[in-house]
């Protein structure tokens, strides 16, 4: 299975959660239990190895699209004048980057669909 395949895999799973947060183990749980001939370490290291590589894209500036799931890149903020909320003193708040995703076409739609079709599936 290719990278887009691992990633329409790794969609799937996200699609198909009844409750509102996952993390990095459960992901693996659930992509593991799908794909019993795959060891839950080896699906583990894989998980792992593609979030790996789009933070490496990402630190390098680069733009990750994963078709039909989304786009991942930096936008960069510019320095600015802002306040401290307590006190209302000014403070400087220096330019940053900060990780930006988009999400793809067949993710909104199947994210708007009507929920009959939803829990037909």
């Amino acid at each position: 299975m290719g990278f887009e395949g691992w990633c329409v895999a790794v969609a799937s799973v996200l699609f198909k959660k009844r409750h509102l947060n996952m993390i990095k183990s459960e992901l693996v749980q659930r992509i593991a239990g799908q794909n019993p001939h795959l060891y839950q370490r080896d699906v583990e290291n894989i998980v792992n190895a593609i979030l790996g590589e789009i933070v490496a894209a990402l630190a390098r500036g680069d733009r990750v699209e994963l078709r039909g799931f989304g786009a991942f890149s930096v936008k960069n903020r510019r320095a600015r004048a802002g306040r401290n909320p307590r006190t209302g003193a000014h403070v400087a708040v220096d330019q940053k980057s900060v990780p930006f995703f988009k999400t793809g076409k067949e993710m909104r739609e199947r994210l708007n669909r009507p929920q009959t079709e939803v829990a037909a599936e």
